[in-house]
């Protein structure tokens, strides 16, 4: 049965503070039990603590998360440099799906560039399905730009056949496509989706005050980059029950709740807020399991 769950990379900076534990004993209290690991320092000390969770909280990891390549000294893992340290974190938590979470940029240097990537990440997920590990690739908005007519999301597709998707539904929206369809497109080859919702946003009143100050660059800011907001599930434009409904039928595992901003909103209370709109959609069974 397919799960929904969270995306722990929304509460990378609890954990920073407080600990891998409490914060997934808060994750439980919350209401959900299972967990993507995104943004957190993949430490001894908090992959024991993760592993841990899994009995004493009963939390279940629906995948981790990896890089193809790294800066040199950025004292990020790879899976370049430590492919076998990303097998070994799997079996510890538990799960059998990794997921890329953006193309290095470089690879959008050039086409030649982009066939490089599909190429190694092809080969990850080659190496990593011999372990009995599923590598996904996780779209933003720019994997809808187009290279000679073609999108590149669908071109990785092509030139990465071994390679599964994690599609992100707010990211499709701002690329100009319809969730729903885009799961549809991605049967078959579907893993794990992100639930994340997109909203139109009023100007606030800082726009207006910079408005009646003369401030000309007011409009620009807030018509080219604040008017989209992430939003809890149920808060923006997203009609989620089809949505959800599609990704299931497409074979996603795991469908992962993600807000990467909360614009001074309590992150608990804003999972509270994702979790009652999709109980209230018929979805409680896919969250408790």
């Amino acid at each position: 049965m397919a799960r929904i769950g969270i995306q722990l990379m929304m509460l990378k900076d609890h954990i920073a503070e407080r600990g891998v534990a409490d914060v997934l004993a808060q994750v439980k209290d919350t209401g959900f039990t299972v967990v993507e690991v995104s943004q957190i320092p993949m430490t001894d000390e908090n992959v024991a603590a993760m592993a841990a969770a899994r009995e004493d909280l009963g939390i279940e990891y629906a995948a981790i998360s990896a890089k193809t390549s790294v800066p040199e000294g950025s004292g990020e893992l790879s899976l370049a440099a430590d492919f076998d340290t990303h097998v070994e974190h799997a079996r510890a938590l538990g799960t059998g799906f990794a997921r890329i979470g953006m193309m290095p940029m470089d690879a959008l240097r050039s086409p030649a560039a982009l066939d490089e990537f599909c190429v190694e990440a092809n080969g990850y997920a080659k190496r990593l399905a011999d372990e009995g590990i599923s590598l996904s690739y996780h779209n933003h908005h720019v994997e809808f730009a187009k290279i000679e007519g073609r999108r590149i999301l669908d071109i990785i597709r092509e030139k990465a056949p071994d390679l599964r998707f994690e599609i992100d539904c707010h990211w499709v929206a701002r690329g100009g496509l319809d969730p729903q369809r885009t799961l549809a497109e991605f049967d078959g080859v579907l893993d794990l989706v992100h639930l994340k919702d997109f909203r139109i946003a009023l100007p606030g009143p800082d726009f207006f005050e910079r408005l009646d100050s003369g401030d000309r660059s007011a409009f620009g800011d807030y018509w080219s980059r604040d008017i989209v907001q992430f939003a809890e599930v149920g808060q923006g434009n997203l009609d989620w029950r089809p949505v959800i409904e599609q990704g299931i039928a497409s074979g996603a595992q795991h469908l992962l709740i993600e807000q990467d901003q909360t614009y001074g909103r309590d992150i608990f209370e804003s999972l509270a807020m994702s979790r009652a709109h999709l109980v209230e959609l018929g979805f409680e069974d896919l969250i408790t399991g």
